[in-house]
């Protein structure tokens, strides 16, 4: 099990199970929210996420269409999750939310034709210019 919490500690979660993938993804979105070069995430299923204390979400709409979720805490702004209607059922924690972390490895970087010349990922990590054509149920 995979605890977290976000900075203020009014919201905490509980993860049950293995990520899917472990992912560094450089869209515009991503920069924004976490006010770097990129987010670092772990997508697992939804069914193993428990969520408690006071959340708020933001909606958008991605480029494909697909309507991403942004949840985070109402006090401290910490992001916590995302959800994409791209892919129902999957949840991604924002890795830096996790009490522990360090066991799981970035297996791809996403919109990599986003990335900031400053931001210098791992060159044998796979690498995507955007979104591949991936869903969970693929696996990596």
């Amino acid at each position: 099990m995979l605890t977290g919490h976000c900075l203020c500690g009014d919201c905490r979660y509980e993860i049950v199970g293995e990520p899917v993938v472990v992912a560094h993804c450089h869209c515009d979105d991503c920069q924004r929210l976490s006010g770097a070069g990129h987010a670092s995430g772990a997508m697992f299923a939804a069914e193993g996420v428990t969520l408690t204390g006071p959340v708020a979400r933001y909606e958008l709409t991605a480029d494909s269409g697909a309507t991403v979720t942004r949840i985070f805490c109402p006090r401290c702004g910490s992001p916590l999750f995302g959800m994409n209607t791209g892919m129902p059922g999957f949840m991604t924690v924002t890795l830096g939310t996790l009490d522990d972390s360090d066991h799981l490895a970035p297996q791809v970087v996403v919109f990599a034709r986003n990335r900031r010349a400053w931001d210098v990922m791992d060159p044998a990590v796979q690498t995507f210019e955007t979104q591949p054509g991936w869903t969970p149920k693929d696996g990596v």
